[in-house]
């Protein structure tokens, strides 16, 4: 017999577990910045190669909102999704506005962690493991959490959504993520091709 996802049961895991991995992601930028801030020739454990500085990104211009690196904000957010993964696990009842603010919160993570993505790729010109981490918990979440309410019925009743292209979406909903995550990596090498087309 083949077993399928069994979104209820796994959906509280996922955003407990994507909490906490973004959560010491973010927690381990918020040292690096710190330590940079103390000691300009700190040179933080995931600088690699030109392409893959930690450090660049971390000391870029502009890295923060109202003169707070992005990185303070992952704490509280992935905090956040941490307390609520163990709600749901702990079997609490949430309203339905509840799970409205949920998918703002992670449609705005989104969106934060693609722009941070391009600047990182377009003006900063290096990337940030830690960050790409981020990404692709931010973009698990969303995606997830997004099927959890339409599921729901959260989102207007579309018949089209309901019947086969939300059925097609529903039967292959790994794969479409896994085809999304491998375009990125795509997308980042072709960018990035002048430096490890020739170190290949």
């Amino acid at each position: 017999m083949k077993s399928k996802l069994n979104l209820p049961d796994v959906y509280p895991w996922l955003i407990f577990i994507g909490g906490v991995l973004g959560l010491i992601a973010s927690l381990i930028l918020v040292h690096d910045t710190l330590a940079i801030a103390q000691n300009t020739h700190y040179v933080p454990s995931c600088n690699l190669n030109p392409i893959i500085s930690c450090g660049d990104v971390i000391t870029f211009k502009g890295d923060s909102i109202f003169g707070l690196p992005y990185s303070f904000y992952g704490v509280a957010a992935f905090g956040m999704l941490v307390a609520a993964g163990a709600g749901m696990i702990a079997k609490a009842n949430f309203e339905k506005w509840y799970w409205a603010i949920l998918q703002l919160a992670t449609t705005i993570g989104l969106i934060s962690a693609y722009y941070l993505l391009f600047k990182s790729i377009y003006d900063i010109h290096a990337l940030c493991p830690f960050c790409l981490s981020i990404d692709v918990i931010t973009t698990t979440i969303f995606w997830y959490t997004t099927l959890r309410n339409i599921d729901r019925g959260m989102f207007a009743k579309i018949e089209l959504i309901k019947q086969k292209p939300y059925a097609f979406v529903r039967r292959h909903h790994l794969d479409i993520l896994l085809l999304w995550f491998m375009l990125v990596v795509i997308f980042i090498l072709h960018h990035f091709w002048y430096y490890y087309g020739k170190h290949l």
